[in-house]
Formats: C-alpha cells, structure tokens, sequence
C-alpha cells in the first residue's frame, strides 16, 4: 500500500485529505512526490480544458447539468491519476457532506441551476447563477479530491452555455496555496454565509 506522505493532500488551505485506499487509487506508479502528482494532475486537466474549447453551445446547457455530466467531468479531469476519478466518494472528509447524500444532493444542484436558467425565472445574473452553482458543489464536494478544480471547470462550462465570456478565477493557478488561493477560499467563505460578493468579484478578476 502506498504510504508516502509527500503524495497526500494535507487537508491544509482548502485541500481535502485522501484515505489510505483512496491514495492506492493512483494509476502513475512513478509518482512518489507531491510535485509529481500536482504534474501528473495538471496534465489531465489541461486535456479535459481543451475538451471545453471544443464544446459547441448548441445543447450544452442540457447536457452540463445533468448529475452524469457532474461524474463524468470529474472522471475526465482526473481519470488517467486516480482510478476512482468520476465515482461519488464514500468516506467522511473534513469538508463536504455525508457521503450517503451526495447523489440526491448533486441532482438537487442541477435541477435547481436549470430552473435558475430559464428564461425570466431567475432574479441573477449569469455569472451569478455560475457562481452560486460552483459555491454549491463545492459545498457538496462530491469526490475524493479535485473538487475545487472540478466545480470551476463545471462552471466554466456553464457560462460558455449562457453565452457569456469565460471566467478568469482570479487570473492565478489556484492549486497551491499563495495570496489569490486565500482570495478564493474567503470568497467561499463568505459565500457559505450568505454573502457572494467577493466571489462574483473573484471569477472576473
């Protein structure tokens, strides 16, 4: 069994910690370091990235928000790492929901999004109803790891559905901790409370 810590995620700044069998899910067996892992993952996001640009609006909004769509995203940012990318994860994290809810919870999600986006129902603007969907999966957390990167890609895809530019995200990678990561997480933050501003402000900035 895999025990190297350099291979964990911490659980520190926003990160979600991996069980024991979750970290025997890697697929790359030269992995053995924490940079490693951060190159090996990037590589896969950097593919399912390219699969947006690609991604025609004829229809996207039917497909993206859909709980299918939700998993497969997943599977196709972290597939060639993890063999348990795209599959809801079944253990406790110190962030996210109970596990057993996170089906219902996710179809609750992309049920309530399709409302927000129908025409004249819905009070937000677009990169409101993406940002609150994106603060909403990220609350969920549905996976075992890469939720964040996960649930701004799925809100990516929704603001090219509505026909809007894409989101900048603070114009900074996101994924190691730094002054635009500490934005990011006190935006979610406050928007656990109530309050999205700074995170409407984050995704343009």
């Amino acid at each position: 069994m895999r025990s190297d810590p350099l291979i964990l995620v911490g659980g520190q700044d926003g990160n979600t910690s991996l069980d024991p069998d979750e970290i025997e899910g890697l697929r790359p067996t030269y992995i053995t370091i924490r940079s490693e892992l951060d190159e090996a993952e990037a590589a896969n996001i950097a593919k399912a990235y390219r699969q947006l640009k690609k991604a025609r609006r004829d229809g996207l909004l039917q497909v993206i928000l859909d709980d299918l769509f939700v998993r497969r995203l997943h599977k196709q940012m972290f597939g060639d790492v993890w063999t348990w990318a795209g599959t809801y994860r079944t253990s406790e994290k110190n962030v996210g929901v109970n596990p057993t809810t996170i089906g219902v919870r996710v179809r609750s999600l992309v049920e309530d999004v399709q409302t927000w986006c129908e025409p004249h129902a819905s009070r937000w603007s677009d990169d409101e109803i993406a940002a609150r969907m994106h603060h909403a999966m990220v609350t969920i957390h549905p996976f075992a790891n890469g939720n964040g990167r996960h649930a701004r890609l799925h809100a990516d895809y929704l603001i090219r559905a509505l026909g809007q530019p894409p989101f900048t995200w603070g114009s900074a990678e996101l994924v190691t901790a730094g002054r635009v990561r500490e934005r990011y997480l006190q935006a979610l933050r406050a928007a656990d409370k109530g309050d999205f501003a700074l995170l409407f402000d984050f995704i343009r900035s």
